[in-house]
C-alpha cells in the first residue's frame, strides 16, 4: 500500500487514543468480570475487522486479505503467550485485581518492542532480500522447537525467572508484598521495588522473546510496513480482556502449539519460496488467500481437536476419581466387617 505520512500520523493518533481509552477503563484496579472481558474482546475484535475492511476499500483487496492473514496470525501467536503471562502471574501471585495493570503496562511495551522490531525488519528487508532465507529458517526452527516442547513431559506449571531479572531483584531489593499500584517504595530507609513493578519487568522481557517470533511470521505474509505494524497494533489491543476472558480455557487448548508449530512451519516455507522467487529462480508462490485459507483451518482444527481431547481427559480423571472412591469404600467395608 502507497501509505502518505499523513495516513501514518492519522493512524498512530488513532491508536493512541484507543490505548487511552484501554486506559481510562482499567485505570482503576478492580476484578475483571467474564461479562466485561466478553464485551470489550467484541469490541476489540470489531474494531480491527472494519479497519480490515477500511483497507480492503480504501486501499486493495490484496492488502485487506494481507491484514486479515496478519492480524489473525499475530493474535493465535498471543493467545499462546498467554499460556506464559499465567505461569508469571501465579509465579508472583498477583492479587486479582492488579492483574489488569500488569497486563496494560505489558501491552503496552510489546507495542513498542513490536515498533522497533518492524521498522528494524523493514529496512533490512528493503536493502537485503537474502533476509527472507534467515526469516524462514528461523521460523521453521521455531515450528520445531513448539512440537518438541509440546511433545515433552517436562512440568509446564512452572515458571523460572532469567538471570537478568533476578539480578535487577538482588541489586534494587524487592518489598515483601504488594502496594496497590506502587511501583517503588522506601522500606528500612531504603528505595524499593514492589513485586508489582518486578512482574511488569518480567511480562516486558516475555516481550521482547515474542517479538522474535511474531514478527518474522507477519513479514511472511506481507511486508508492507503499515500493515505489519496495524496487524500486530490490533492483535495487542484486546489481549488484556481476551486474557480475563479465556484464561480459564487456555488449559483446555492442549493442541494449540501443534497448530501453532504447523502455521510458523507454513509462514517459513512461504518465505523460503519468496526469497527463491526474488532470487531469480522460477518455483511457485503461496497466495494471500491460501495462506488465509491455511491459517483459519487449522485454527479451527486445532480448536476442536483440543476440545475433543480435554473432554476425553476430564472423563478419563472422573472415571479414575469414581473408581478410587468406591475401591476406597469397598476397603473401608472390608474393615468394619472384620472388627
Amino acid at each position: 500500500m502507497d501509505v502518505s505520512m499523513t495516513m501514518w500520523v492519522l493512524t498512530i493518533l488513532g491508536l493512541c487514543a484507543l490505548i487511552a481509552v484501554d486506559f481510562f477503563i482499567g485505570r482503576k484496579p478492580h476484578d475483571v468480570s467474564i461479562k466485561e472481558a466478553g464485551i470489550w474482546t467484541a469490541v476489540w475484535i470489531a474494531l480491527a475487522v472494519l479497519f480490515g475492511i477500511g483497507i480492503t476499500i480504501w486501499g486493495s483487496g490484496q492488502a485487506g486479505g494481507e491484514f486479515f492473514a496478519g492480524f489473525i496470525t499475530e493474535k493465535s501467536l498471543s493467545v499462546d503467550n498467554l499460556f506464559v503471562f499465567i505461569l508469571i502471574m501465579a509465579k508472583f501471585s498477583v492479587p486479582s485485581h492488579l492483574q489488569q495493570r500488569v497486563l496494560l503496562f505489558g501491552v503496552l511495551i510489546a507495542l513498542v518492542l513490536r515498533a522497533i522490531f518492524i521498522a528494524a525488519g523493514a529496512a533490512i528487508i528493503a536493502s537485503f532480500s537474502w533476509v527472507f532465507y534467515l526469516f524462514g529458517a528461523f521460523l521453521i526452527y521455531t515450528a520445531w522447537k513448539l512440537v518438541k516442547e509440546a511433545m515433552s513431559d517436562e512440568d509446564e506449571d512452572d515458571w523460572d525467572e532469567n538471570r537478568l531479572l533476578k539480578s535487577i531483584e538482588k541489586r534494587f531489593g524487592v518489598a515483601d508484598r504488594y502496594h496497590g499500584t506502587k511501583l517503588f517504595i522506601v522500606q528500612h530507609g531504603k528505595k524499593v521495588m514492589t513485586p508489582l513493578f518486578v512482574v511488569m519487568l518480567a511480562i516486558g522481557m516475555t516481550d521482547i522473546l515474542f517479538a522474535m517470533d511474531s514478527i518474522p511470521a507477519i513479514f511472511g505474509l506481507t511486508q508492507d510496513p503499515y500493515i505489519v505494524f496495524t496487524a500486530n497494533a490490533f492483535a495487542l489491543m484486546g489481549l488484556r480482556q481476551l486474557y480475563f476472558l479465556i484464561g480459564g480455557l487456555l488449559k483446555k487448548l492442549v493442541h494449540l502449539s501443534y497448530g501453532l508449530s504447523v502455521i510458523l512451519g507454513f509462514i517459513g516455507v512461504k518465505l523460503i519460496l519468496h526469497a527463491m522467487h526474488e532470487s531469480g529462480l522460477h518455483v511457485p508462490e503461496i497466495s494471500i488467500p491460501v495462506s488465509l485459507g491455511v491459517i483459519c483451518g487449522v485454527l479451527v482444527i486445532t480448536t476442536i481437536t483440543s476440545l475433543i481431547a480435554s473432554k476425553k481427559q476430564s472423563e478419563k480423571a472422573a472415571l479414575e476419581a469414581a473408581e478410587k472412591d468406591a475401591a476406597g469404600s469397598e476397603d473401608a467395608g472390608k474393615t468394619g466387617v472384620e472388627a
